[in-house]
Formats: structure tokens, sequence, C-alpha cells
């Protein structure tokens, strides 16, 4: 993913929303790039066979681009005003649109409350650093810990080769001074996310699975 470099392991408030959305355009790109194409086939008056596979082509990029859209906007972007909360069924909702793409499954053993909205932001950030801990596919295990509005959350990533990503584990830690361009903003952002609900993140590897917890 291209970007901009930080000077620095805490980038200032211009610096970190420009890398957010940097992220934000690098998973953006893939599927509005194949609807680009889709198009462009279109436009050259193909075959039969090829003008279904280009119209396929664009529905499934459309849906996709669709999801990654609604899902970045609940984990990155404002969420409403200050002190709202968000429903964790609508969580759970864009969880599964972005992430369950055949090689991952999510199994979500949350009741459906409302939470304050950077603690559902917490959580849908988790998943996207879960789900690099199963490269080969698998599936994501989210379960509540505690109750209530001061619930915490641990996502259990099943898979084969289940590692824990040793950048990663770095960037959420409080302690990191590594640092953060758009290749690291996302766990970087994650670790903000929870301090501001005064939480921590650790990956924990477990057997053949590995534990992300926010505690």
């Amino acid at each position: 993913m291209s970007g901009t470099s930080s000077p620095g392991p805490a980038p200032d408030t211009l610096e970190l929303a420009a890398l957010l959305c940097s992220r934000v355009c690098h998973d953006l790109i893939s599927p509005v790039g194949a609807i680009v194409n889709g198009l462009e086939v279109l436009d050259d008056n193909p075959k039969p066979e090829d003008r279904d596979f280009a119209l396929d082509l664009i529905r499934k990029s459309a849906k996709t681009a669709s999801a990654r859209l609604q899902f970045c906007r609940l984990a990155f972007g404002a969420a409403g005003s200050a002190g709202a909360q968000i429903d964790l069924g609508d969580a759970q909702t864009m969880a599964r649109g972005h992430i369950e793409d055949g090689k991952i499954t999510i199994t979500w053993n949350l009741p459906r409350l409302l939470l304050p909205k950077n603690r559902v932001k917490l959580l849908l950030n988790m998943l996207i650093i879960a789900q690099q801990t199963i490269p080969r596919g698998g599936t994501l295990t989210i379960d509540p810990i505690g109750d209530g509005e001061t619930m915490g959350f641990c996502v259990t990533s099943s898979g084969l080769n289940a590692r824990v990503p040793q950048n990663i584990a770095n960037l959420v830690s409080a302690s990191s001074t590594a640092t953060v361009d758009a290749h690291a903003v996302q766990p970087y952002y994650t670790r903000l996310l929870a301090q501001a609900c005064g939480l921590s993140v650790t990956l924990t590897p477990d057997g053949e699975k590995v534990l992300v917890t926010a505690s």
C-alpha cells in the first residue's frame, strides 16, 4: 500500500487523518478498479459471453465496494456526534459484509445492545487485525469480556498457520515507538481507540489460535 511515511512514531492529527484516508482509499482501489475494467469491456462491444462476464464482474465489485465503504464509515468515520452510541447488530452486519468472503467466517457471540461509538469502532478494528492473523482463512469468533457499556472483547482467530504478526503486535502496544506510516496506521489507530476506552489490546498465540483481546 502506498502512503506517506510519518516523521515519528506519533503522527499529529492532520497526518493521522491523511494516513487513515490513504488506508480507506487502498481498500477501495481494487473493487472500483474492477468496475472500471468491466465498463471498458462493455464499451468495446463484446461478444455475449464477454458481456455477461463484464456485468457479473461489475455487480460483484460494486457489492464489494459498497460493503467496504459501509464498514470503513463505521470503523474509521465519525459515526455520529460526541457521545453517540452504535447498535452492535449494525456492527455485525457491517463486519460480515466486509470480512466474510468465502475464506473467512465470523461467529458473533455478542448480545445486541447499544455501545459507545469508540468501543464499537475498536471492535471493528480488532476484527481487521484478527483477519491478518489467519492469512489462509478460517474463523473469527467474537466473545464479550464483561457486559454493558464497559464491555471488552476477545476475538479468537482459528485457521491454518494462524500467527501473530509481530509488527502489528508492537504497534498496538502502548509502549511501542515504531514509526507510523500508511502501512501501520490501522493498528496504531486501534491502539488510540483502546486508550480512549480505557482498554489495551494484546495479541496472544494460543496453540493453533490467536487471541486479540481488548480489556
